[in-house]
């Protein structure tokens, strides 16, 4: 069986759709994609495409079944804001999203598999899974992280943090090997302003080989520079 059969049904209830919506969106018949689903019929590379997209994922991480794991990405996001990143804890929200870029990729760089496993798209502003927006949300909405809003010269900044009442959470998601990675990235980028991390991403080759929101295959990275991974 092929493995995304697995998952398929999750994803799709996860994202709150119908058979039948899903269906409509891949172009196939109601009956044709419960077959799927139940794995009595495969996908082409045309439906695949486009349920990998529906979830916000590339093709490649779909069809192998590599599914990313949310609830660690939000658990990495916690880790990051315990480490001192700034004298209040308070971090902008556009370099956050960064630094898990660099902890996914630099991890695959050393391990051919990202802590997370999930999709980041290139965007103007630079790598960004469409999720992190939502990890955000979660977080907030269950007391776990505090999001402050500061007008910057004009400019509107999202600062966020971790809420006193949450520090004492365990991590238990992210390995003590995972952490340390995490650790090294921080002391280089901690001091350091969010424009000059964006830059940074920018020049990565993942980032420059790739087309306007696409999805950046993880691949990419093990053929950067070792002085640029992070």
């Amino acid at each position: 069986m092929n493995k995304y059969i697995e998952k398929i049904k999750g994803l799709r209830n996860e994202k709150g759709l119908s058979q039948e919506e899903v269906a409509k969106i891949i172009g196939v018949s109601r009956p044709t994609y419960t077959a799927i689903e139940k794995g009595k019929q495969k996908l082409n590379l045309d439906e695949a495409q486009k349920l990998a997209n529906i979830f916000g994922m590339d093709v490649n991480s779909f069809l192998s079944g590599n599914i990313p794991n949310f609830d660690k990405y939000k658990q990495m996001i916690l880790t990051f804001l315990r480490m001192n990143l700034s004298k209040d804890g308070k971090v902008p929200k556009t370099k956050l999203a960064k630094l898990l870029y660099l902890a996914d990729f630099a991890w695959y760089y050393n391990n051919l598999e990202s802590m997370s496993g999930m999709s980041y798209k290139k965007n103007t502003y630079g790598p960004v899974p469409d999720n992190f927006f939502r990890a955000l949300a979660e977080l907030e909405e269950s007391g776990k992280i505090t999001i402050d809003h500061k007008n910057d010269n004009g400019k509107e900044m999202f600062l966020v943090s971790e809420a006193d009442s949450n520090k004492n959470e365990k991590i238990n998601t992210v390995s003590k090997e995972e952490k340390g990675l995490i650790s090294e990235i921080v002391k280089k980028w901690k001091d350091k302003k969010t424009q000059e991390i964006v830059n940074f991403t920018h020049n990565q080759l993942p980032y420059t080989l790739c087309r306007q929101d696409e999805i950046i295959p993880y691949e990419l990275i093990t053929q950067e520079d070792p002085e640029m991974v992070f």
